[in-house]
């Protein structure tokens, strides 16, 4: 398409085709990589940065392209993009436990992904351990549907750090935004998530109705927590009908 980018990256272990207005790259995206350079230039050491969004809104793939970016652009530090699904519980523990969601307890398994299958204070450790030096971090590995620990060293100056999340005003959890140095949140429209969640499941197997089904089971509950209940961001953008990307104001 006339004015849009198309990218090959690596996504969680996946080839994945990301298309990207020329426009924002140069608007939104290479102005966000200029503010956490200058951010890290000014503190002088490593400084964290949070991407939270919810579901299908493309934030791993927007993560991925940053770093991507942040390497051919001349004049700006090298970012490193890290993810907090790697903070799962095991899939033995979870399989083995239940988890508390507003007032209801359910098998942990039914609800994975949500914020009470995450380890927080494992992942607070973490955070604390990132600034002190070059540490190995845990990821996901969505072909054995398990966290597998100390995979990636953290070694850059600047980590940004994506996540549904991460900004979360839940007990507990809104006391991890006091340890980033720069916050971005991504919002976007109920609906449109909605479909793209059930075109989600659907590539994975599913029919339309089993699709739609777990969306309301799952998914929207998880949309609209991290759309309600996050904390403001010093940056906002919005994704678009046609899947773009916009600053808010």
């Amino acid at each position: 398409m006339k004015g849009w980018k198309r990218e090959t990256l690596t996504v969680n272990g996946f080839e994945v085709e990301a298309d990207y207005k020329e426009s924002t790259v140069e608007k939104v995206f290479i102005p966000l990589l200029k503010k956490m350079d200058e951010i890290q230039k000014e503190k002088g050491r490593r400084i964290l940065v949070f991407l939270a969004a919810p579901p299908a809104v493309g934030k791993s793939t927007l993560a991925e392209y940053l770093q991507v970016l942040s390497k051919r652009r001349e004049g700006l530090q090298e970012i490193q993009a890290l993810g907090l699904d790697g903070f799962h519980y095991h899939s033995d523990y979870i399989a083995g436990h239940e988890a508390v969601v507003d007032g209801i307890r359910f098998p942990m398994q039914s609800v994975k992904g949500c914020p009470e299958t995450f380890d927080l204070e494992k992942l607070k450790k973490k955070l604390d351990a990132i600034c002190e030096g070059n540490i190995l971090w845990p990821v996901y590995d969505r072909n054995r549907h398990d966290v597998t620990e100390d995979v990636i060293k953290v070694e850059k100056n600047i980590i940004l750090l994506e996540g549904n999340w991460l900004l979360l005003k839940d007990d507990g959890w809104k006391e991890l935004k006091k340890k980033c140095d720069f916050s971005i949140l991504i919002r976007a429209e109920e609906e449109a998530l909605k479909e793209r969640l059930i075109q989600r499941k659907i590539r994975g197997g599913f029919d339309r109705a089993e699709a739609e089904d777990f969306y309301e089971q799952s998914d929207s509950k998880n949309v609209i927590r991290v759309l309600r209940n996050s904390q403001k961001a010093d940056v906002t953008i919005r994704m678009k009908e046609d899947n773009d990307y916009e600053e808010e104001a």
